[in-house]
Parts: structure tokens; sequence; C-alpha cells
């Protein structure tokens, strides 16, 4: 079972570009696959269920423990990537629909598979997942304030506490709160840790199923997002290169190890398109802008970690 995880971990970016052209095709030579919409919050449970099953939530505490690694790490998510986006934001298209989706994808650092990457490129991956119970807990309080500051009443139009919040209870909460149940339980019981040994090979999977879901569903009625997805390539593009030179800065600044000043570089520059999506698809009038502009963010991405990897490891070198 680990030799069958490791190898969809090791290739899970051509799976990933597999799914989405897979998603296209369909979408484009089958009708009525906007039909598939249905689909895309039952994926989107499933992926984050298994996602937060592969999270560490009982060693929260160990993560707590590392102060300087976890103070690096939120002072680069959340205080120096924010600054960067907000410096971006005067510049992004007008329509708020394009600025709340970046903002909702920018904003929240990576809590998956951010650490197969990281651990790839010779950073301390063992730091950066103990830390993603954090990561995800302070983005949840913290993105209503952001939402707050930078786009002011706008923001209270778009994201309506009510959808808001059923969307995260359903698709964040419960399916972290399952996950949590059943680390808890693998702990006193052979066969619930083998049951839970068996969701080690899901995430790949599903974060593939996810992106052909959401790709064909939405394709058919892309129109007047994909003129919205392309305006905003240059924005990702950009945040790609900064945002990890950023984190490398500031890890530098609290003077860690270098493995652990790479797992740094790495959560400064990944973010959390998918395991955000849900929340995103409770604003109003979401279809199809907000789900192409995210998902574009995870395509450019895709392909930045492709030079993280070699870059980030021969860049850290002290």
């Amino acid at each position: 079972m680990n030799d069958v995880r490791d190898r969809l971990e090791r290739h899970q970016i051509p799976i990933y570009f597999l799914a989405i052209a897979l998603g296209f095709a369909v979408a484009l030579t089958v009708p009525g696959t906007g039909r598939l919409e249905v689909l895309i919050n039952p994926a989107l449970a499933l992926m984050l269920f298994v996602t937060f099953l592969q999270v560490p939530l009982v060693k929260l505490r160990a993560a707590l423990a590392n102060r300087r690694f976890l103070g690096a790490l939120l002072v680069a998510n959340f205080l120096v990537v924010p600054l960067l986006v907000a410096a971006m934001l005067p510049l992004l298209p007008a329509d708020p629909l394009v600025r709340i989706a970046v903002l909702f994808v920018l904003l929240c650092p990576c809590i998956d598979y951010v650490v197969t990457f990281s651990h790839l490129g010779k950073a301390d991956s063992a730091l950066l997942l103990a830390a993603t119970p954090v990561l995800l807990l302070v983005q949840m309080l913290l993105l209503p304030l952001y939402f707050g500051v930078l786009m002011g009443e706008t923001s209270a139009s778009l994201v309506q506490a009510g959808p808001f919040l059923h969307a995260f209870v359903w698709l964040i909460a419960v399916p972290l709160l399952l996950a949590a149940g059943l680390q808890a339980a693998a702990s006193r019981s052979p066969r619930v840790a083998r049951l839970a040994g068996l969701g080690g090979v899901m995430p790949v999977p599903a974060t593939a199923g996810v992106l052909f879901v959401v790709i064909a569903a939405v394709t058919p009625q892309l129109g007047p997002a994909s003129n919205a997805a392309v305006s905003v390539v240059p924005f990702y593009i950009a945040f790609a290169i900064i945002a990890p030179q950023l984190g490398l800065a500031v890890a530098r600044i609290f003077k860690l190890a270098v493995p652990a000043k790479r797992a740094v570089a790495f959560a400064s520059g990944t973010r959390n398109s998918l395991v955000i999506l849900p929340l995103a698809l409770s604003i109003p009038g979401a279809l199809p802008i907000v789900p192409a502009v995210i998902v574009t963010q995870t395509l450019v991405e895709l392909i930045a970690m492709l030079a993280y990897i070699p870059l980030i490891r021969r860049v850290a070198t002290r």
C-alpha cells in the first residue's frame, strides 16, 4: 500500500494534468457535461476527507513546539504574502468576482500536496506536515478579516455568512472532524488503523477526480469566464516567482536550518486552491467565473512546482 501511495505522489503532477485534459476532452465531445456540477461538492468533500486524513491532527502539539519554524511559517504566509497580494489587488481586473476568487486562492497556504513537493525539493517536509493543521486553522480564521480589509463592503455582498458557513461546516469542518475521529480511533485499533491506511492512497486520485469534475462541469459555461481566467495568469505567474523568495527571506531572518528554510519557501508559494474551492463556490453567482479563476491558479502552480523542486533546493543552501 505504501508503494502505491509513493508512486502516486511521485507522479501526481502528470496525473493532475491528465485529469484536466480528460475533463476538457469530455466537455468538448460529450453534450450536457454541465450537469456534472451537482458532483462538485461531493467530490470536494471526499477529497478533503482523505486529505485531512493524511494531516497529522494528533501531532498539533509537536508543530506548536517548534516556535521558530512556526513563527517563520505564520509571518511568511499571513503577513508577508497578504501584503504582496494587497499590492497586486489594484492591478487586477475590476470585476469583483475575479478579485474575490484571486483573494480566496492566494491568501490561503496549501495543506496537502505541498508536503510531497517540499519532500522532493529536499525541504523539511516532516516539520511542514506537522504544521498543516495550524495553517488550515489560521487561514479559516483570517480569511473574513482579509476580505473586509482588502475589499471592504464589496466582500460583505459577495461572501454572505449563511452560504459561507454552510459550505465551511459540510465541506471543511465535517470532513475534518471525521478524519480526526478516524485518526484517533486508528491509534487504538489495528483494524481501524488498516482502514485509515487505505485512505493513504486516495488523496491523489480524489484530487484528480475533483479536477476532472470541475473542468468538465465548468467548460460548457466558460464564455466570459475564459477572458477572466486568462486575465489573471500574469498575476499568478508573478506570485509564483515572488512568494517563495519572500518566504525564503523570512526564513533567513528567523535563522532556520536549510531544510526548514526550503519548507517555508515551498509553503509561501503553494496555495490551497482546491481546499478553498467549496467556500468560494458559496459566493452568489460564482459559476463559472470563480471556479475558472481558481482552477487557473492550480494550472499555473503545477507548472511552477516543476521549477520549484530543483530551484528552491539549489537557492536555499545556506
